[in-house]
């Protein structure tokens, strides 16, 4: 699925929240879960399964999520030698090194679809694109990591779940894989 932004990663409510959420865009089986989840900010690929087995094994440090990453500023090749040797970031109110990473300037605007609001304005400065590739998962890693070297984030979109490309949908679209071991590209 493509989880658009300001939709949670859930499928029950939690009481007094009106937003929306992943069974709003489509009749989901029974037990349908979460393979990781996307904030309420975030956008992009996000696998769905009934079965334990396959989430556990796609949360598998083994698997790399790619994520392109929209930061305020241009960012410096000094940024991105530090996102990908790994960078303190705050867990909890504890201290955690991250793995290092791939990372990389994105020349130009990813032909991604609109986010639907904007980012904000242009005279309010440049922006710049970066795609960064985790194999781990702590709770708004990208974010932290990015805002750890001074470029704070203004749009994240996961692109890429180990072989699972986001490729051509649009956000709110579902697509049924036959086998997560076997899917290369939706």
């Amino acid at each position: 699925m493509f989880k658009p932004y300001g939709c949670v990663s859930q499928f029950r409510p939690k009481p007094r929240k009106n937003k929306k959420l992943l069974g709003d865009f489509y009749s989901f089986p029974k037990d349908t879960m979460a393979i990781g989840r996307l904030d309420l900010d975030s956008e992009g690929l996000l696998l769905l399964t009934t079965d334990g087995m396959a989430s556990f094994k796609v949360r598998d440090k083994s698997i790399e999520k790619e994520y392109y990453v929209q930061v305020d500023g241009i960012i410096t090749d000094e940024a991105i030698q530090k996102l990908q040797a790994g960078v303190e970031i705050s867990i909890n109110g504890t201290i955690y090194q991250t793995l290092p990473c791939k990372a990389f300037k994105i020349e130009g605007e990813p032909s991604l679809p609109s986010r639907g609001r904007n980012i904000r304005k242009s005279k309010h400065g440049p922006t710049s694109w970066v795609s960064i590739t985790v194999t781990e998962g702590k709770f708004r890693q990208v974010r932290k990591m990015t805002a750890s070297t001074g470029f704070p984030t203004l749009r994240l979109v996961r692109v890429r779940i180990g072989n699972i490309h986001i490729g051509n949908l649009l956000p709110g679209d579902v697509i049924a894989l036959d086998n997560l071991n076997e899917a290369h590209t939706c």
